[in-house]
């Protein structure tokens, strides 16, 4: 199968990671990016967020697309819900519009046509369930939990931006499963251990510092 390339894909560097599936809400108010936004909400079409990280503009990014415009100024300023939608690889820069895009290459996942590991499915739903049940003290219902992949568990998740990367940059279904579920052990831990920090502290008592 052919890669499938967009040319003159509009792009936006930002200090986030967006992923798939992910609902970010995002303050359009440089000119370049409030006629990208324009072009895109009046052609319908959408755009891709690439992570302007310390070591420079990453390649792989994630397409987005507006859901909603909460906030429109008659200077052109918007505030808006951007949904992500399909990640990408940026091919080659393009220069001559007035704000920045560039032809990208749409990603498959190699394992596109496999079905997921169910055992791997299972673990991560669990400690998914486990931290959202830690944090709200509601345990989402098995239908719920169903209907999630890596994507949808992680981008529920404030992981930081290096993790939320990695993940977008996986090409396997089952790697993303499996980097998670390490994902959400390690954060499950951190909760344990902040808890414990505070215990001792309400009892006068020390710690120790450092993390698990």
């Amino acid at each position: 199968m052919s890669a499938e390339i967009v040319e003159r894909f509009p792009l936006f560097p930002l200090g986030l990671v967006l992923l798939p599936h992910e609902v970010v809400p995002l303050h359009i108010f440089e000119e370049r990016y409030k006629t990208m936004i324009g072009e895109c909400l009046e052609e319908e079409r959408g755009f891709g967020v690439v992570w302007l990280s310390q070591n420079g503009l990453r390649e792989t990014g994630c397409g987005a697309s507006v859901t909603r415009v909460l906030e429109r100024t008659e200077d052109g300023r918007m505030n808006i819900l951007a949904e992500g939608t399909r990640p990408f690889r940026l091919l080659r820069r393009i220069d001559d519009l007035v704000y920045p895009a560039g032809d990208v290459e749409l990603l498959e996942d190699e394992d596109a046509h496999v079905d997921s590991d169910p055992e791997l499915v299972a673990a991560a739903h669990e400690r998914y369930a486990d931290l959202v049940d830690r944090a709200t003290d509601t345990r989402p219902e098995p239908s719920e939990l169903a209907e999630l992949d890596a994507y949808g568990m992680a981008a529920t998740i404030d992981f930081d931006l290096a993790a939320k990367q990695e993940l977008l940059e996986l090409r396997e279904e089952n790697a993303r499963l499996r980097r998670v579920r390490e994902l959400f052990d390690t954060t499950l831990a951190r909760l344990d251990y902040a808890e414990r920090v505070g215990e001792l502290a309400r009892t006068n008592g020390r710690a120790r510092p450092g993390r698990p």
